[in-house]
């Protein structure tokens, strides 16, 4: 018996070295696969930070790019504007109305018909202050001759 222990001996060392080996490998391929989950975990957050970030400086430029189009947009719509007095009545008895014609116009592109108001010319004219007069002009001295200088 002792020679068959003496034989066994090493295979069961051998045995129990591979089982530990094994043990220590399995231990440091499991902590070798969590860092690298780790650092996918980390990756991945920062990847959706960075496109969160992205998608909104997208929207942030898809706006301002709509408010500068708008504002232009705007540039472009005027209202044009003309008046001029209107006669109505009879011989003995007249009337004059202040009649304001207005249209918006897209470029040189009229987007409306003109709209007519009419006006009383008459409380139109009341209401507008009264003119300033015309400015003095300024009198100025009589401009200096030159003086010659006599040695």
């Amino acid at each position: 018996m002792p020679d068959a222990l003496l034989i066994a001996l090493p295979f069961v060392a051998a045995l129990g070295s591979g089982v530990l080996s094994f043990i220590v490998a399995q231990a440091r391929m499991e902590a070798t696969a969590t860092r690298q989950r780790e650092g996918l975990i980390e990756t991945r957050a920062q990847l959706l930070q960075q496109q969160k970030t992205m998608e909104e400086k997208v929207r942030a430029a898809e706006a301002e790019a709509r408010r500068k189009a708008f504002d232009e947009f705007l540039a472009d719509v005027r209202v044009e504007e003309r008046h001029y007095v209107r006669q109505i009545g009879t011989a003995t008895e007249q009337r004059k109305y202040l009649v304001l014609q207005e249209r918006v116009c897209f470029r040189n592109i009229p987007l409306s018909q003109w709209i007519e108001r009419e006006l009383d010319y008459d409380q139109q004219m009341a209401a507008l202050p009264p003119p300033e007069p015309a400015p003095k002009p300024i009198a100025l001295p009589p401009p200096a001759g030159r003086r010659r200088l006599i040695r």
